[in-house]
């Protein structure tokens, strides 16, 4: 997979949930979106400030996060 270079992570925007270029979007705004049937056009509509690739690159960081794993790890 490529690198994403649209998707942020900032503590100080939006409690550091990964949104698109530094904005008040996150990824999750973005799948949600999709997920009630909006179009990446109807998206772009309603966020005139975003670009098709921002929402390309949110529904990849998307599909990557649901593919990671969490090992626990033991201690003691």
């Amino acid at each position: 997979m490529e690198p994403l270079k649209r998707i942020t992570v900032d503590p100080l925007v939006m409690g550091g949930k990964p949104c698109i270029r530094g904005l008040r979007v996150t990824v999750g705004t973005i799948v949600g979106l999709i997920a009630s049937g909006k179009t990446i056009d109807d998206i772009l509509s309603e966020y005139p400030y975003l670009e098709r690739n921002d929402v390309t690159e949110a529904l990849s960081y998307a599909a990557w996060r649901s593919e990671e794993r969490e090992l626990v790890v033991a201690t003691g």
